[in-house]
């Protein structure tokens, strides 16, 4: 006597292969992406109508006149933003409401410790 195997019902699209390239692009993704450290102090910095370049890495300048870099505060974190951009362009970001001589004391300060050129960080578009 000769038994048949029962016929076999065709099954649908794996999906296998698609949670594989949803997994291999999340961790594309995950690896590529850019995570920006908080910033040290809450500023809001002055406006421009001209597009600015992008140092990912700032110097940052409270109201107050104190320098902020990572976690470091005061001279500490200049020294380390002036050995960071290693003789390049040294971006700082000050508030845009801080009057001009103080951001022109702490330019005074960076220069004496050995800083190159720094650019004044500056948000896009027009002040309201």
């Amino acid at each position: 006597m000769r038994i048949e195997p029962a016929p076999r019902h065709p099954m649908g699209e794996p999906i296998l292969p698609m949670i594989n390239v949803v997994f291999l692009l999340l961790i594309f993704f995950v690896m590529t992406a850019e995570i920006a450290p908080p910033e040290p102090f809450e500023i809001s910095p002055p406006r421009s109508e001209a597009a600015g370049g992008g140092a990912a890495l700032a110097l940052h300048l409270s109201p107050e006149g104190e320098f902020g870099f990572g976690d470091l505060r005061g001279d500490e974190a200049a020294a380390a933003a002036i050995a960071e951009a290693a003789g390049g362009a040294l971006r700082l970001r000050a508030d845009g409401g801080m009057e001009a001589a103080r951001v022109a004391v702490a330019l005074a300060r960076l220069a004496s410790m050995g800083a190159g050129p720094v650019e004044l960080a500056a948000a896009q578009g027009a002040r309201p």
